[in-house]
């Protein structure tokens, strides 16, 4: 193309053809511009704007301005691309002129569109597309860009039956527009059909995109730069970190930088997502380095603030860099870029804040407010989240908890429209601070109750999600069998949360169904855990100590207990018993002695973090039952009453001694239905769980702790995964689960927990008793026996379970790790 190019501005010259001229720069520009000299493209590029402005030619001074304008924005200079496209599309309107003008006002629309939702302004991109797609004589490939990024601006603000619709008619677009078109397009509805829920169909779409890309001979960069955002959202957060690298090792290997460094940020972001500090830091500080390398200055900026905010969080931002991060957040508010500049200004905020930099810090929060105003719902909730801030460093203590609580329901609102468990749980994450400041705030000054009830607001939610309005909740919507598991979860959550979301929170409602149990919530702020207790007409504020002492705790007591379930030789036992006794001890000391409750107390914790790890049997004498939040407790007591007969027992495949401890249940349920190693499919399974009225699950467990709802127990087909149970709505009224791990139900940011037990109470589950670490598999079977004639006898989980561990032999480590781990959960 650029000999073409050069050929034609060569004619020109000789000519004096000025049309001529003007779209020979363009087109020599756009070569320099495939190659990544964004720079002599830009020069070139001007050159052709000022050329036609200066004779008047209108037509081809907004094609070149449009081109521009691209290369603007790649060069991170958001608002010169904005006044390009705002005066190509000065005169004439979208619809005046002949069929070329109107093209070329549809691709300028387009660009103006791509660059608001590239800066957050959703709304703004939403209708821009919406305008391209509505003009005349519109060209395929524009067509199909345009319904394609309008897609994802519906995924963004969970319209997915409008997102699905939109990327539908671009896929059939693309069909016949070759698969360079094509292929991106599918992507974009693999994306949506997983965000959606649709996880079996919307990998098959990722499948076919590869195999399009493929034979094609195109390369993989942007196919598994989609599939790196697909696993974000499914917190398959390995998976995720993998994809960006191969994003980035392809991008590189074609001699893209430019894009080898946008997978390279996306990596990063998702490795300071999952916690590795260390590994977003240098990410961010090569990306920097190499940002500055490019002379890409946005990049560098993005770069700059992923490496900040993993140094701040691991405790080793200075001052420097905290001014940095200042003129990063002017630039980006200067560039247009509305989301970054936020996240920019309320990083600043933080930075200055743990200073004692008031009045900086007092800057960068408001700042971060008022940019947020018009943001999509996590940009707003950041907002509020920098004027709480704000409002304490200004000691309005009032004024912080009304910013969370606004912001709170405004999360309310979009949480409630998400289609999945796993989003709803991530969007929760937003709030987290919002309830961390309230809690803050509160304990110091206001009752028992108005605590316990601000917890409330923030606890399991994700679980009682709802449909969006656009879908229906009449039935079940109608799919593919492997589809309809996971849409058919979201009509069985609208027809429970129809019978248990009309009663407002009542703390008396709540004493009531207690029936002489009490209530300990538990919940964190500032790096410290407090608790609400509810005994009987009493209730009480309690401080408790770091949370970081209970974590150190509990990580050391699983790793003996670890060495317990598999001990290698008796020193090595004896040594690793004598490190969990000093845990446990030091663990009850710290979550249960400060309650002041008697031994003999039957318990119901609700924990917060890392504390739904904590064997919270072993801690106290009395019985003890375990909820995700106390209205989920309060539920379960409801659903206890529920009359339902039938039992199931199910031994799982390659479990050493699962067929005997079925075989010995069945001597105390002779009627029970059994499923063994061979009858247990996944189908079997769920259909034999629904309706039940007590099922044992004998089976081996795996752990997913980076996303639970990928936690599964072997069966004899393969995995059942939480996800596919919860999605099924299986609910027995009780269910034991004699499988490692199950019962380690992971805590998201922002009070979420997600996990088989936490999934089972949130379908109509009203008691469950598993395990939250590896158990001995043939050890278990008397304590399970012990468990099954109790909750025959008509005990309640938590009553037989105490009692069944009363009967275990802890002088032995298997005894021992048994008497441990497992816990009850529910009223039932």
């Amino acid at each position: 193309m650029e000999p073409s190019a050069r050929a034609a501005l060569e004619r020109a010259r000789r000519t004096r053809d000025v049309e001529l001229r003007v779209i020979a720069l363009r087109a020599l520009a756009w070569t320099h511009r495939v190659r990544l000299e964004t720079d002599t493209a830009r020069a070139l590029l001007d050159d052709a704007v000022e050329t036609a402005r200066r004779h008047r030619l209108t037509e081809v001074e907004g094609a070149a301005r449009v081109s521009r304008a691209y290369v603007r924005q790649e060069l991170g200079d958001l608002a010169g691309a904005r006044r390009d496209l705002d005066r190509a599309l000065r005169d004439p309107a979208p619809g005046v002129g002949g069929p070329e003008r109107r093209r070329a006002v549809g691709r300028a629309l387009l660009a103006r569109s791509v660059l608001d939702h590239n800066a957050g302004r959703l709304v703004d991109a939403e209708r821009g597309y919406r305008r391209v797609l509505d003009s005349p004589d519109l060209q395929v490939g524009t067509a199909v860009v345009a319904g394609n990024n309008l897609a994802m601006v519906l995924s963004e603000r969970a319209a997915y039956t409008d997102a699905l619709r939109a990327v539908e008619q671009a896929v059939r677009l693309a069909q016949d527009a070759g698969p360079a078109m094509l292929a991106p397009a599918l992507q974009t509805r693999a994306w949506i059909k997983v965000r959606a829920g649709r996880l079996g169909s919307g990998m098959r779409d990722f499948e076919r995109a590869s195999a399009v890309y493929s034979e094609a001979g195109i390369p993989l960069g942007e196919y598994f730069t989609e599939y790196a955002d697909a696993m974000t959202d499914l917190r398959l957060l390995p998976e995720a970190v993998a994809a960006a690298g191969r994003a980035e090792d392809e991008f590189d290997r074609l001699g893209l930088p430019l894009l080898a460094l946008e997978a390279g940020l996306r990596r990063a972001r998702v490795l300071l997502l999952s916690g590795d500090l260390d590994g977003a830091a240098r990410a961010g500080a090569a990306l920097r380095r190499a940002a500055e390398k490019q002379r890409r200055d946005r990049w560098r900026d993005q770069a700059v603030l992923v490496e900040v905010e993993a140094v701040f969080l691991g405790g080793a931002a200075d001052s420097d860099q905290a001014t940095e991060v200042r003129k990063v957040a002017s630039r980006l508010v200067r560039a247009g870029d509305l989301s970054a500049a936020v996240d920019a200004h309320v990083l600043a905020g933080r930075l200055a804040d743990a200073r004692g930099e008031v009045a900086h810090g007092l800057e960068s929060y408001t700042e971060a407010a008022r940019l947020a105003v018009d943001g999509a719902v996590p940009v707003r909730v950041k907002g509020r989240i920098a004027a709480a801030r704000a409002a304490l460093l200004r000691s309005d203590a009032e004024g912080a908890v009304r910013q969370c609580d606004t912001g709170l329901r405004d999360l309310a609102v979009h949480r409630d429209s998400l289609p999945t468990v796993e989003l709803r749980a991530l969007a929760s994450g937003h709030g987290a601070e919002l309830g961390a400041i309230g809690l803050e705030v509160l304990h110091r000054s206001s009752t028992p109750g108005r605590v316990l009830a601000w917890m409330e607001r923030t606890r399991a939610l994700a679980l009682a999600g709802r449909l969006p309005v656009q879908a229906p909740v009449t039935a079940p919507p109608v799919a593919t069998v492997d589809e309809n598991r996971v849409l058919s979860s979201d009509w069985h959550d609208v027809a429970r949360a129809s019978r248990t979301r009309g009663t407002p929170w009542s703390l008396a409602r709540l004493r009531a169904g207690l029936e002489g149990r009490v209530l300990v919530e538990l919940g964190g702020h500032s790096g410290r855990l407090v608790a609400v207790v509810v005994d009987g007409p009493r209730s009480r504020i309690v401080e408790l100590g770091p949370e970081q002492d209970v974590a150190d705790h509990l990580r050391a007591l699983v790793f003996a207990l670890r060495r317990l379930a598999n001990p290698r030789g008796a020193a090595a036992a004896d040594a690793a018993r004598v490190s969990a006794e000093l845990r446990l001890d030091a663990l009850s000391r710290a979550l249960v002695s400060p309650l002041g409750v008697g031994t003999d107390d039957e318990l119901v914790v609700v924990p917060v973090g890392v504390l739904h790890g904590v064997p919270w049997s072993a801690l106290h004498a009395g019985p003890v039952s375990l909820a995700p939040s106390a209205s989920l407790w309060r539920r379960t007591a409801d659903w206890a009453r529920d009359d339902r007969t039938g039992q199931v027992l199910v031994a799982g495949p390659d479990l050493v001694g699962a067929r005997e401890e079925v075989a010995a249940l069945r001597r105390t349920y002779p009627a029970a239905q059994v499923l063994d190693a061979r009858d247990a499919t996944s189908d079997a399974v769920v259909r034999a769980l629904e309706g039940a009225d007590i099922a044992h699950l004998a089976c081996h467990g795996s752990l997913r702790a980076d996303s639970p709802m990928f936690s599964s127990i072997s069966l004899a087909d393969g995995r059942l995964t939480v996800q596919e149970l919860h999605a099924a709505g299986a609910a027995p009224r009780r269910l034991v689960l004699a499988s490692c791990h199950s019962g380690a139900d992971v805590a998201f940011a922002g009070d979420e927990v997600l996990g088989f037990v936490s999934s089972l109470l949130s379908r109509g589950t009203a008691g469950v008793v598993a395990s939250i670490a590896a158990v001995p598999d043939v050890e278990v079977v008397d304590l399970m026996l012990a468990l099954h004639r109790r909750l025959a006898a008509g005990q309640t989980m938590a009553r037989a379970l105490h009692g069944a561990r009363g009967e275990i032999d802890r002088d032995t480590p298997a005894g021992f790790v048994n008497w441990c781990t497992f816990s009850a959960h529910g009223a039932a």
